[in-house]
């Protein structure tokens, strides 16, 4: 059974070694906090600390260092969230203020993230397959290409090539419009995919109208498949190998898996979140994931009821008060601008 001055001496361990990379010692915390009790009361609190596996001793005779599960307790302890400086909040807004799509927003946010906390900055995007289409646009560019743009009420605009063979005129055009958007506009993801699958099926051609119909449906469909995929962001990989000394192994299962995107976005997901939607997931509780000497710190956004996470990943030895702070901020700022982008439309 941990003490109260036992979780403080633990939140006093935590914070030294982060800040300074060394093994804490009794007489280091009697100096750098007020305790107002001996060295040697604080060697009896460590004591226990260590006999409940909080912290442990990297070497013989010498300080002390959290272990996953101390800086478990530790973050199930942070009494609050320290809000972000005046400072911190005009770096969020000089990042994502101004106009962008979806996927603009996404890339600035995690270069707002990994600005912040020195840390890879992770953000899913909402779940599109729950989307529904709000808007196709066809735009002629000659020699027989049609640039087919998809917009879905979640903020996402894509936009892709379809090779048409022939010219249209603005009648003609305005058919081929009408005939995509009735299959999309006003559905969701899901349906609309069904329903792109179907006329597909029916290989209507023969005509230039019937040819460039399904040429523009088939590019659809693929689109589409891209709308059902979960899908990450990611920036600040760079910063592994500045706290590579922070890893006793190799880095490359963390490489590895932003590369390949698979195994974040199953821990992303299943990560458990408190009351105020912050989670984070330590050390060897990411075993099944092959990142036992990772910490992936996270917090939700909404983007118009689909709710997605934002986060960071970096070593265990993290500032997790300020990480989880900063993804705090970056979700509510962007939910915010998601929103109100919403509203504006």
């Amino acid at each position: 059974m941990v003490t109260d001055r036992g979780l403080q001496v633990l939140r006093a361990i935590v914070q030294d070694f982060v800040d300074t990379r060394e093994p804490v010692g009794s007489k280091a915390i009697v100096e750098r906090h007020a305790f107002g009790v001996s060295a040697a009361t604080i060697r009896n609190d460590m004591a226990l600390l260590e006999d409940e596996e909080l912290i442990a001793a990297p070497h013989t005779s010498s300080g002390r260092v959290p272990t996953d599960k101390g800086y478990r307790v530790f973050v199930d302890h942070l009494a609050e969230v320290r809000p972000l400086s005046p400072a911190q909040r005009t770096a969020i807004s000089t990042f994502l203020d101004g106009p962008g799509d979806l996927d603009d927003v996404l890339v600035r946010t995690v270069r707002a993230l990994t600005q912040l906390t020195g840390q890879v900055a992770i953000v899913q995007y909402p779940s599109f397959a729950r989307a529904t289409v709000s808007h196709v646009e066809l735009v002629q560019l000659g020699a027989g290409r049609m640039l087919v743009i998809l917009v879905t009420d979640t903020g996402r605009v894509s936009q892709r090539l379809a090779f048409v063979r022939d010219e249209f005129d603005e009648d003609d055009l305005a058919r081929v419009r009408s005939d995509v958007a009735s299959l999309l506009v006003g559905r969701p993801v899901r349906e609309g995919a069904q329903r792109v699958e179907e006329r597909l099926a029916q290989q209507d051609a023969g005509t230039p109208h019937g040819i460039a119909t399904t040429a523009i449906v088939r590019v659809v469909a693929e689109e589409l498949e891209e709308f059902r995929h979960d899908r990450l962001v990611m920036a600040g990989a760079a910063n592994l190998a500045r706290s590579e000394s922070d890893f006793r192994g190799s880095i490359y299962p963390l490489l590895e898996a932003i590369e390949e995107q698979v195994t974040l976005m199953k821990l992303m997901s299943e990560m458990v979140a408190d009351d105020h939607g912050l989670a984070a997931s330590i050390g060897r509780e990411n075993e099944a994931f092959g990142l036992v000497e990772a910490s992936v710190v996270a917090s939700e956004y909404d983007a118009t009821g689909a709710r997605a996470r934002v986060g960071v990943l970096g070593p265990t030895r993290m500032d997790y008060p300020t990480n989880f702070a900063a993804v705090r901020a970056v979700a509510r700022y962007l939910t915010r601008m998601l929103d109100e982008d919403e509203s504006a439309r």
